[in-house]
C-alpha cells in the first residue's frame, strides 16, 4: 500500500477565485501557477469563482483564455452569496425579500465579527466541497492566492480541519493599501487578527516583490523565515510569436511613418491616466512624434460601468467629440483577447508603461512588456516596486516622476530610440526579460512547495 501511494502524484489544492474564464488582472499569475504545477506531474484542482458572477454579476470575462488552461487541471466553482452585488428584488432570498432588515443584520454580523470580506461564503463553501474531495483522495498541500483573501481563510480552516500544510500567495496585499502605501484597516480590525492567524500556520507566506515581503515581514517577525518571493512574470505560450528571427529588419528604420505608442493592459481608475494623455500630446508636437499614436489596448477597467468615466478622462468620450476636441493622437482600440497580445506587440514601437500606487507595486504587464524588446516608457511614481526589474533594461526611459514636461521627454527619447534600434539592442533588452519567464520565476516555488507536501 505504502509503494502504491508514493507511485501517485503529489495533489495540490488552489484556491484562486480569479481563475480563467475571468479576466480579472490576478488571473495571469494563477493560470500560469496552475499550468505550471500540472506541467510538472502535480495533479491539481482549482476552486474558483462561479461563472454566474463573473459573467452575470460582473461580466468580466476572455473566453480565449480558458484555451490556455492545462486540460488536465480540475476547476471547482463552489458557491458565493452574492448579497452584496445584488441590486434586483428578483435575485433576493427568500429570507431576504420577507425580513430585509433582518438579512442585512446577519450579513453585517458576518462582515463584522466572523470574517471581514464579502467573499468569505465562497471560502466556507470551498472547504466544503474540498473535504468531499479530499476524503476520496488525499491533498498533500494547499495553495491559497489572495486577493480575495477569503481564500487564506478558507486553507487556514482546511488545514485545521485535515491537517494539510498550506501555502499563502500575497499576490496583492491583505492589510496593505497599496494606492496610499499606508495600512489598509485601523488598529484593532478584525482582519489583523485573521492576517496574523492565518500566517502563524501557513509552512509559507510568498509576495510578488522585495518592498512587500519586508512590509510583512516587519509586522510578523516569528513567521519572516517562512516568507519568500515569486515575482510576476511573463507567459512565453502566449506571446512566443512577439519574437522575430534574428536578424530582422526593424520596422520602425524601414520609412519616416508616424509612430505607434502602445498601452496594452486593463486601463482603470487608480493609473495616471490624464498624466499620460497630457505627456503624449505635449511630446506629439515634436518634430520626431509628428502625427504620432497612442494606441490603447484593453478594457476600460474591470466592471460594466467603468469605460465612460475612463474616456472622460483621456478626452475620447462622445461630448468632447462632438465638440470638435483636437485630435491628441489617443485611440481607444478595445480590448484584446490575451492569445491575440502578440499581434499587438508586433505592431508597437514603443510602449508605454501605466502603473498606479507606489513602492509597493511591480505590476504584471512590465514582464510582458519587457519581453517585447520595445522601448518601455515608465509613467507611474518614481518609487515603484516595479524599478527592481526594469533596473538594467537598456530600452527603459523614465521621467523619474509624473511632471508633464518631463514624461513627453521620455516619450521623445523613446520615439528616437524605436527609429534608431538594432537588432542586437532588442536582443540584449530580451536576454534581460528572459530571467523572468513564468517558468523560470516558478521553480524555485514549485520546488518549495514539494518540500512542504514531502513529495
Amino acid at each position: 500500500m505504502t509503494k502504491r501511494r508514493d507511485r501517485r502524484r503529489p495533489r495540490v489544492l488552489y484556491l484562486a477565485f480569479y481563475f480563467p474564464p475571468s479576466r480579472a488582472s490576478g488571473v495571469y499569475r494563477a493560470r500560469a501557477t496552475a499550468n505550471h504545477l500540472a506541467k510538472s506531474g502535480w495533479d491539481v484542482t482549482v476552486c474558483a469563482a462561479p461563472l454566474d458572477f463573473l459573467y452575470e454579476t460582473i461580466g468580466s470575462v476572455d473566453e480565449s483564455l480558458s484555451e490556455t488552461v492545462d486540460p488536465g487541471i480540475r476547476v471547482e466553482r463552489p458557491s458565493l452569496n452574492q448579497y452584496s452585488w445584488q441590486q434586483d428584488l428578483r435575485d433576493f432570498s427568500r429570507l431576504r425579500r420577507t425580513f430585509p432588515l433582518m438579512a442585512r443584520r446577519l450579513y453585517h454580523f458576518g462582515q463584522n465579527k466572523v470574517f471581514p470580506e464579502r467573499y468569505a461564503s465562497w471560502a466556507r463553501s470551498s472547504v466544503a466541497r474540498a473535504l468531499k474531495l479530499h476524503a476520496r483522495k488525499r491533498f498533500d498541500v494547499v495553495v491559497a492566492t489572495g486577493n480575495p483573501h477569503a481564500a487564506f481563510g478558507a486553507a487556514w480552516l482546511f488545514h485545521r480541519l485535515t491537517g494539510v500544510p498550506y501555502v499563502m500567495d500575497y499576490r496583492d496585499s491583505w492589510t496593505l493599501d497599496l494606492f496610499h502605501d499606508q495600512p489598509a484597516y485601523p488598529k484593532g480590525h478584525i482582519a489583523w487578527a485573521w492576517e496574523k492567524r492565518c500566517l502563524e500556520k501557513a509552512s509559507a507566506a510568498v509576495f510578488v516583490n522585495d518592498a512587500l515581503r519586508n512590509w510583512h515581514a516587519e509586522r510578523y517577525p516569528e513567521v519572516a523565515d517562512r516568507m519568500m518571493v515569486v515575482p510576476n512574470g511573463w507567459d512565453a505560450d502566449v506571446i512566443s510569436d512577439v519574437f522575430e528571427p534574428a536578424g530582422t529588419p526593424e520596422p520602425v528604420q524601414d520609412d519616416r511613418r508616424p509612430l505607434r505608442f502602445v498601452y496594452l493592459g486593463t486601463l482603470t481608475a487608480k493609473q495616471p491616466v490624464e498624466e499620460m494623455a497630457q505627456a503624449f500630446k505635449t511630446a506629439r508636437r515634436h518634430p520626431e512624434l509628428a502625427e504620432a499614436e497612442l494606441r490603447i489596448h484593453g478594457h476600460l477597467g474591470f466592471f460594466r460601468n467603468s469605460p465612460q468615466s475612463l474616456l472622460i478622462r483621456l478626452g475620447l468620450d462622445e461630448e468632447a467629440r462632438r465638440a470638435g476636441a483636437e485630435d491628441t493622437g489617443l485611440r481607444y482600440c478595445g480590448p484584446v483577447a490575451k492569445t491575440e497580445v502578440g499581434r499587438v506587440y508586433e505592431d508597437a514601437d514603443v510602449l508605454l508603461f501605466l502603473a498606479g500606487g507606489g513602492r509597493y507595486v511591480t505590476s504584471g504587464k512590465i514582464f510582458e512588456y519587457m519581453a517585447s524588446g520595445r522601448p518601455i516608457v515608465s509613467v507611474h511614481a518614481p518609487d515603484i516596486a516595479a524599478r527592481e526589474v526594469l533596473e538594467g533594461y537598456p530600452l527603459w526611459f523614465t521621467a523619474d516622476s509624473l511632471d508633464i514636461d518631463a514624461l513627453a521627454a521620455s516619450m521623445v527619447a523613446a520615439g528616437k530610440a524605436a527609429r534608431d534600434l538594432t537588432p542586437d539592442q532588442r536582443d540584449a533588452a530580451r536576454r534581460h526579460a528572459a530571467a523572468y519567464t513564468r517558468e523560470a520565476v516558478l521553480v524555485p516555488f514549485e520546488d518549495r512547495l514539494r518540500a512542504i507536501a514531502g513529495r
